[in-house]
């Protein structure tokens, strides 16, 4: 049995606490922080917490198409930093990792959880390389990535090649998720990864070809206390363009925040402002599950040069909802989607249950 799988992380927050003696100040995220790169491809421990996610589709030989998710998170625990102890845990690395699979018409999904450091959980501040138990994300000195996980009935290895610039999301880089300016994170995409490598289903692997995403994202007060979860869309474009959008809830459904971006294949880059992004659910799925409502093909409407322009989102397959509750996590919906133009992932969260972050 592998700690990762088997200690959930609200045990390691448990032990965690049991060793404060003085809280930790987190960092807070800045306007007009530049984002410097490759530096911020790596991890920031000061931090309260940070994300390395990666989507996109993939094509098999026999011209099926799949979604993949593979999600590194790093949290600090509050933990008195003076601690000499190297047994104090002080920083958690968790990973999510799904194959949306319409011949299983579900998510084969799989995690992993354990404490920074003793050679099984590590992540470096100077460029992505993080390993966690035998997964791993890492960018080499070409700007390539390489992923490796695997999961009851399925793996990935993956290479991810950048074809595009970094979109610097929000005001350079500092992306506001709530009325209150502090409500915010660091946040760059890199859109339209060209995807090689291989998966494995039922111990059978077989070379693919796919488009990505891959989101860089940390920050210490991410939502507003009314918020309950948040909607998701990143699309690449069949032209080239790349559109992200988003909107953080209440409990009510109504939208305490929203944004997004869209950069054109030319590589012009239109901010989003709150009013000009509208998510309406247009059908819904019940998870026979959890019992989670998740409005899985839902209409988005975005303002882009003074005209609204509405566009229906259609699911790979309605069951990709992801349950990681047995690892401290949530139970969220992330999944492979397509528009007109374009396709990508959506992801909805906080539907289950209010997330907390």
């Amino acid at each position: 049995m592998r700690l990762f799988s088997s200690l959930p992380a609200a045990a390691l927050a448990a032990a965690a606490l049991l060793l404060t003696a003085a809280a930790p100040t987190f960092t807070s995220v800045i306007p007009n922080t530049p984002i410097a790169l490759p530096r911020d491809h790596g991890a920031h421990p000061n931090f309260r917490t940070e994300w390395w996610y990666v989507t996109g589709w993939l094509t098999t030989p026999e011209h099926q198409k799949l979604g993949f998710q593979i999600t590194f998170f790093r949290t600090r625990l509050a933990t008195d930093p003076a601690n000499p102890s190297k047994f104090a845990p002080k920083q958690i690395l968790f990973a999510h990792a799904a194959l949306s699979d319409p011949a299983a018409a579900r998510l084969r999904h799989a995690q992993r959880i354990a404490r920074q450091g003793f050679g099984l959980a590590e992540v470096s501040t100077a460029d992505t390389k993080i390993t966690l138990d035998d997964w791993s994300l890492q960018r080499r000195a070409d700007g390539q990535f390489t992923a490796h996980v695997a999961g009851d009935g399925f793996a990935l290895d993956l290479t991810l090649t950048p074809t595009q610039a970094a979109i610097l999301q929000g005001d350079a880089g500092y992306s506001q998720k709530g009325p209150d300016p502090a409500e915010a994170s660091h946040y760059f995409s890199l859109p339209h990864l060209k995807v090689g490598g291989s998966v494995t289903r039922a111990g059978k692997p077989a070379a693919i070809t796919g488009t990505a995403w891959l989101d860089r994202e940390w920050s210490s007060t991410l939502l507003n206390p009314r918020a309950v979860g948040w909607d998701w869309l990143g699309l690449n474009m069949d032209d080239g363009g790349a559109l992200t959008l988003f909107r953080v809830r209440d409990a009510a459904g109504a939208p305490v925040w929203a944004g997004g971006s869209y950069r054109d294949k030319t590589g012009h880059q239109t901010k989003f402002a709150p009013t000009d992004v509208r998510f309406t659910a247009a059908r819904r799925w019940k998870s026979p599950r959890t019992g989670a409502l998740y409005p899985v093909a839902p209409t988005v409407t975005v303002r882009l040069n003074g005209i609204d322009r509405t566009i229906p989102v259609t699911p790979l397959f309605p069951d990709q909802e992801l349950d990681s509750r047995r690892g401290g996590g949530p139970v969220y919906w992330e999944g492979a989607v397509t528009v007109p133009g374009g396709r990508g992932y959506l992801e909805m969260t906080g539907y289950a249950a209010p997330l907390k972050m």
